[in-house]
């Protein structure tokens, strides 16, 4: 018989780099978990250890066409969030956001469940106001080369609203701004593991015009506290919510940090600036301390040196392989 205390919840996106650690705090809080991901960008190495868990089950599946389970709580996590992967193909990232999130609304209202939609800063473009708070409605550019994410964002929290208008679904909207940690993919052209993969192979660290736009880092652990706590606020509470780290840092000092910590012997050299890269990035997270009693406390040096040593051991492990297979490292 299935006990009435423990949670069954979905995690779309389970076995990418938040999600899996997603599923492994819910794990740990007793709940069941069912993982659905297409693994696009995700990989099985992220949710391995947690296989031999009777309560954790995954689901080779793509959210654009539906999903037929039984749960109690949705978190939507599944869609690239990293240039590399959304610009790879961007038609299909807006399916993503959009079929997607209507697909996975349309379970939350079948079987009258709560969802969460893992929304991000990137909603907000690059911001004429700064810091970025919830009220701000952005300056994105809706025909860009990131178009496809932003827009296709932008356009999931749309229909999670009109969910709520319409059929009453209870929904929760997290504005998630940059985080990193372990089990970043190393490949994935995001500015941390980047820099970091960089340092670790003494290459020249690639910085994007001059390096002082701006951007807040929050620890993994910190932002998924906050995904659990805005899921577990009542139904009147929706957001949007702003979840990141309101301690700014240029790319320069970010790569800087960097080499420092790595003991690279790395060069900063300087790339002309991509189109529509943010000047700004910075939450104002006043919501978010008031309704969730939250705000991030690990420093940028701390989370970095985990960051470092996950990253570290998969470099490692990739020149290992290479000199296995009669390959250059």
């Amino acid at each position: 018989m299935r006990s009435t205390t423990r949670r069954r919840i979905l995690v779309t996106g389970g076995a990418g780099f938040l999600g899996s650690h997603l599923c492994e705090r819910l794990l740990g809080e007793g709940n069941e978990v069912i993982c659905a991901d297409n693994f696009y960008t995700g990989c099985k190495e992220n949710i391995a250890h947690l296989l031999p868990d009777p309560y954790f089950e995954v689901v080779r599946h793509d959210i654009c066409f539906p999903l037929y389970v039984e749960v109690d709580e949705i978190y939507n996590l599944a869609c690239p969030a990293s240039p590399v992967h959304y610009q790879f193909d961007p038609v299909q990232t807006t399916k993503v956001s959009v079929h997607g999130s209507i697909n996975m609304l349309g379970l939350a209202k079948r079987v009258k469940a709560r969802i969460l939609q893992a929304s991000t800063s990137e909603v907000y473009g690059d911001p004429s106001v700064h810091p970025q708070m919830e009220t701000y409605w952005g300056n994105v550019n809706p025909i860009g080369p990131r178009s496809c994410y932003d827009e296709g964002k932008r356009c999931a929290e749309t229909l999670f609203f009109d969910y709520r208008r319409q059929h009453k679904l209870r929904i929760k909207v997290a504005r998630i701004f940059n985080t990193y940690g372990p089990r970043m993919h190393p490949e994935d052209g995001r500015v941390v593991s980047t820099f970091i993969m960089q340092a670790l192979r003494n290459d020249d660290i690639t910085v994007y015009g001059e390096g002082r736009q701006t951007r807040c880092f929050c620890y993994v652990d910190e932002l998924i506290d906050g995904l659990v706590r805005l899921m577990n606020t009542g139904d009147e509470i929706t957001g949007p919510l702003n979840l990141g780290n309101p301690v700014e840092f240029t790319i320069l000092e970010l790569a800087e940090k960097i080499i420092e910590l790595t003991g690279s012997k790395s060069r900063i050299v300087f790339r002309p600036l991509p189109q529509d890269d943010p000047r700004q990035r910075m939450p104002d997270i006043s919501v978010a301390k008031k309704i969730l009693n939250w705000e991030p406390a690990v420093s940028l040096e701390e989370g970095l040196e985990k960051t470092i040593a996950y990253l570290r051991g998969v470099d490692i492990q990739y020149q290992d392989s290479l000199i296995s297979a009669g390959g250059k490292g």
